[in-house]
């Protein structure tokens, strides 16, 4: 008889590269156990520390067991059914006394498909509300809607994470990912192995610079001023693809035209980027056989950053290096499902399938598979920060779920403000983040080992995340609190809590949009270690690599934007003459809700901190170690300095897991790109003062 104790194959709870590890019950507080999986191809069982410590978050101590609703100013325990019975009635009240749009719904990129799905569904059938967006706004939209407008359609990498070292180049630009998804630097490392060159774009020199053939530090903001400066020394240079561009793409002449008025010592001047740095880096994108350009964060957080993103497309496509294989456009996602997450109906402006909630077509089709009138789905509504910003005036109820705002959105200070003035607010999360705290009522959810459900990766590689572990007494799942609040507000089917049943009702919804995962089933997601999006149907083998033989507008040309450098919303002037920008370290996650509550993590980043240049700390007295007061037009937060030679005399940085005293985010500037909405997390202004120490 075996004695061998079974593993459950799933996938990490943390970052977009999803990587495949398996659990093994241990009996235990923690009731299981981390391993590796060698066969999932992403990840080939490598795991960084979050991942390796993921299970400490299912002990009993880290989260919540039990509903708490406010009573006499605390969150006090209450049973299920009175906190559901009393989430249903204000929400109810509140959209009769103040109209549907008062209610609002923010989700998160980290909820599984199902999730998104049916949380975008009860929206804009159960409340009828347009008031709903997700915290996925805040992660990779400036590159979707670049992606959207140049090639047609949005997915993250348009083909797998293993074609990277088969290129001969890659730019990689505002992207660390040696500390925020570390087992991806094996592909950066196989690229310099097998011949190619890393280029890397960022004011810091980070763990992943160390690694680059060549970095380049621009100032905080400039990104789309060194994109236009190397695609006119491209031109100037005669390096541009001219058959690629007469037969694939259209828009040319105007971006050609837009990028010679970004001539090289101009744009050398503004990103302080030297130009001998910029000639060699167009060089090596050139001389590649097949390169790359791989955004993230940086240009995209930015209130340019979609234009931004279209500078570094429009790279590519002058120089052939889109629509074939080992070369092409990519965004490297952050959060978990950050893809799969807009896809499928959180997004203020999308309906399931990528379609687009204004376009009667997908009104049409999307409300035939929910069995209502397409009249009755609301239109559009606000983007995530203006839906943050709303609360307490236009916005007087708020259900949340999977999201941490008070530390992770932008002008941190404001956005708390405007949540403890709604007149009711209900998360849904597991554990009592610091959003939660302020919550009128809080409802304790199953999280990734406790509950089944799909994923898309950053490849668009739609996964599959497998119960290992019942959750403990209390704790019920987002699909069952969805179906127990639909219930009570009179829509007691079409919100299934069997996850698959949900996928297939997803399927269905999505068929024939741009996002198509009609083909797909939990089935083949087992058997093939993923499926590929899109995929119309059981037969096709779905689409590892996109746009190989025609981009996805309805010519099949991609298309040239024609874009300007223009200055961050806010600069350095006397009064706050410091650049900041913002970032995460290798130890904590995101909004560092679920990875502040583990004990290993903490001990590796135990705190917030303030990384300077000694010439500039010179210049304020400060040593290594000093309480500094970052001062902003926001607000003002104190923590320690970190003196390094590793950024920009004229930059500071802070990472954003922290609340309070240390938070990153109490700074940075909500102004929001015209297209994506994004805010500019990654650019604005200070000034640091000495603390004296009492």
């Amino acid at each position: 008889m075996s004695n061998a104790v079974a593993t459950t194959d799933t996938h990490c709870p943390y970052c977009a590269l999803q990587c495949g590890m398996g659990l093994r019950p241990t009996g235990g507080a923690v009731p299981v156990s981390v391993v590796e999986r060698p066969g999932f191809p992403v990840n080939q069982g490598a795991l960084c520390g979050k991942g390796s410590n993921a299970a400490a978050v299912l002990a009993p101590g880290a989260r919540l067991t039990t509903p708490l609703v406010r009573r006499d100013g605390a969150l006090r325990p209450a049973r299920w059914e009175e906190a559901l019975d009393l989430v249903a009635d204000r929400l109810a009240a509140t959209a009769a006394a103040y109209g549907r749009d008062a209610v609002g719904v923010f989700g998160g990129g980290g909820l599984t498909n199902e999730k998104a799905y049916l949380l975008g569904k009860f929206a804009r059938v159960a409340l009828r509300t347009s008031a709903i967006d997700y915290n996925g706004r805040f992660c990779m939209s400036s590159a979707a809607a670049a992606g959207t407008r140049a090639f047609g359609l949005d997915r993250g990498l348009p083909f797998p994470v293993a074609d990277i070292p088969r290129t001969g180049c890659v730019i990689l630009v505002g992207s660390n990912p040696a500390e925020t998804m570390p087992p991806f630097v094996r592909y950066l490392r196989e690229l310099r192995e097998n011949g190619g060159t890393l280029v890397v774009v960022d004011p810091r020199r980070t763990r992943t610079a160390e690694l680059a053939d060549l970095h380049l530090a621009p100032r905080p903001g400039t990104d789309l001023a060194l994109a236009l400066g190397l695609l006119h020394l491209v031109v100037a240079d005669g390096r541009t693809d001219e058959a690629f561009i007469a037969e694939r793409t259209t828009g040319w002449a105007q971006t050609r035209a837009a990028a010679m008025a970004h001539w090289p010592e101009h744009v050398e001047a503004v990103t302080g980027v030297p130009l001998p740095q910029l000639r060699e880096a167009a060089r090596l994108f050139c001389d590649a056989d097949g390169a790359m350009v791989l955004t993230a964060r940086g240009p995209e957080q930015q209130a340019k950053g979609t234009d931004t993103v279209s500078a570094w497309i429009n790279l590519c496509l002058a120089t052939g290096n889109a629509g074939r294989p080992n070369a092409g456009y990519g965004c490297l996602t952050g959060q978990g499902n950050g893809q799969g997450g807009r896809e499928h109906g959180q997004k203020a402006d999308q309906l399931p399938g990528y379609r687009k909630l204004d376009d009667p077509a997908a009104r049409a089709h999307v409300a035939a598979v929910w069995g209502v009138d397409p009249d009755s789905l609301p239109g559009p509504g606000r983007s995530a920060y203006e839906l943050l910003d709303s609360l307490g005036g236009e916005v007087r109820a708020l259900l949340l779920t999977g999201s941490n705002p008070v530390v992770s959105a932008p002008h941190a200070g404001h956005v708390t403000e405007r949540l403890r003035s709604l007149d009711f607010l209900v998360v849904s999360d597991v554990v009592l983040s610091e959003t939660a705290e302020l919550a009128d009522v809080v409802l304790p959810v199953a999280q990734w080992a406790e509950e089944t459900g799909t994923m898309t990766n950053l490849e668009g590689r739609v996964i599959l995340r497998r119960k290992a572990v019942d959750a403990p007494a209390g704790v019920r799942t987002d699909l069952e609190v969805l179906h127990a609040l639909a219930a009570r507000l009179g829509h007691g089917e079409g919100f299934p809590t069997d996850p698959e049943k949900a996928f297939d009702e997803l399927r269905r919804a999505s068929a024939g949009g741009a996002a198509d995962y009609a083909g797909i089933s939990y089935e083949r997601i087992a058997a093939e270690d993923g499926v590929f999006w899109p995929c119309p149907s059981p037969e096709h083998p779905g689409t590892p690599r996109l746009f190989l033989e025609r981009f996805a507008h309805p010519d099949g040309r991609a298309r040239f934007v024609p874009v300007q450098h223009r200055p961050a919303a806010e600069e350095p002037d006397a009064q706050y003459p410091v650049r900041l920008t913002t970032g995460r370290v290798l130890a904590q996650y995101q909004s560092g809700a679920q990875t502040r509550r583990v004990d290993a993590l903490n001990a590796a980043a135990p705190g917030p901190y303030v990384e300077l240049h000694p010439l500039l700390a010179d210049r304020l007295g400060v040593r290594d170690g000093d309480q500094v007061a970052v001062v902003s037009r926001r607000g003002r937060t104190v923590t320690p300095a970190r003196l390094t030679t590793a950024i920009r005399p004229d930059t500071v940085f802070m990472p954003f897991h922290w609340a309070g005293e240390g938070s990153a985010n109490i700074h940075t500037n909500p102004a929001l790109d015209p297209v994506s909405r994004m805010p500019e997390f990654k650019a604005c202004a200070v000034r640091l003062e000495p603390v004296a120490v009492a």
